[in-house]
């Protein structure tokens, strides 16, 4: 049996809820940027320092104080919680433009609605969260209350902003890493996505997915309790909103939409993502009808095209950042407001469940 990962529950502010964070998970964070140093001065490929890092991350901040100022407030909360320094934990959550997206990690995200359940149950969301191995060990399970958004249950590690989980609006999101070839200076990702977590309604969370100060994209994976479920693929200056036509959808790590394909950075890179996507898509078109969360624990567990699989266990490469393994998964039934989590790789581990309580 696995072990549950540490749950924190923060309340307040935004300032409050990050030094709730930083203050429960002092020792892990800073042991994040610890990892996260050596990591960039061991890989070959990344051609950045960690002080390098810093520097270039200070470029993308005014973007996130000008729209987001309390997401900010939030990484200040963390950085002073837990004793480290903002530029680290500002790098931390920008990682991903600033290694030009070097990194080609993988998800798989499925979501389905009511009308393909078993008896009718209420839509499902269901994520791999594939990471480097390294994170592991800094992953937690939150309830957030902020003071001025709807509450809700995510899944983070470290001193990442939270984006992953459903609040008491129903409103549910998960996103897979995708690779436009038109990043640029502007919101890092992962700040703007915490706004979605925030949002009241379905418009409002695909308004932050896509908004105009992005520096790049992900596939936003956005699902409404009533049924409603979205992905909406995105990169700095395009996106496809692409709805869940049959009640459910499937994705991974590359663009579907016709009208985002030219943005892709590096096709020939994400066959492995192409493969798991149409092996998630099999695995729900068998069971349509029939699903339920014990379905998608199977799903998630799945280990067609291993070690490239839905659960992947990439954990050797000729550099750090090449690993790649599913470090979390999360099961989300929407009408239970319950989310079920297995900390590292699912064919492992066990699910708990977590219910959104307010």
């Amino acid at each position: 049996m696995s072990l549950q990962p540490p749950f924190i529950h923060a309340a307040g502010s935004h300032r409050e809820i990050g030094l709730t964070i930083g203050r429960e998970l002092a020792d892990l964070i800073r042991q994040q940027v610890i990892t996260y140093q050596t990591m960039m001065e061991q890989d070959t490929s990344i051609n950045i320092s960690w002080q390098e890092a810093v520097l270039q991350t200070r470029k993308y901040l005014p973007f996130a104080e000008e729209f987001y100022p309390q997401y900010v407030e939030e990484l200040l909360g963390i950085a002073a919680g837990s004793g480290a320094d903002f530029g680290d934990i500002l790098t931390l959550n920008t990682m991903e433009a600033i290694t030009s997206d070097a990194l080609f990690l993988k998800c798989t995200s499925l979501a389905v609605g009511s009308e393909v359940t078993e008896s009718g149950a209420g839509v499902i969301v269901a994520h791999n969260e594939d990471w480097m191995p390294a994170d592991k060990p800094f992953v937690y399970v939150a309830q957030i209350e902020p003071d001025d958004e709807p509450a809700f249950l995510t899944l983070s590690y470290g001193a990442l902003l939270p984006n992953l989980g459903f609040n008491t609006a129903g409103i549910a999101h998960v996103a897979d890493s995708v690779y436009p070839n038109d990043v640029r200076l502007g919101i890092p990702r992962i700040i703007y996505t915490r706004a979605i977590l925030g949002a009241r309604t379905l418009g409002q969370a695909i308004q932050a997915a896509i908004h105009r100060r992005r520096d790049a994209g992900y596939n936003h994976l956005i699902a409404g309790e009533h049924g409603e479920i979205y992905s909406i693929e995105a990169s700095a200056t395009a996106y496809d909103a692409l709805y869940a036509d049959d009640h459910w959808t499937a994705h991974t790590n590359h663009y579907t939409s016709a009208a985002m394909r030219s943005y892709e950075e590096k096709p020939e890179a994400l066959v492995n993502s192409r493969v798991r996507y149409n092996r998630a898509r099999h695995l729900v078109r068998g069971r349509l009808g029939k699903l339920t969360t014990a379905d998608f624990q199977t799903f998630l567990a799945d280990h067609i095209n291993y070690p490239n699989s839905i659960c992947a266990h990439v954990e050797q490469g000729e550099n750090p950042f090449d690993c790649t393994i599913t470090i979390a998964s999360i099961i989300i039934d929407m009408a239970a407001r319950t989310m079920w989590v297995c900390w590292g790789n699912p064919c492992q581990g066990t699910y708990y469940p977590y219910r959104l309580e307010t």
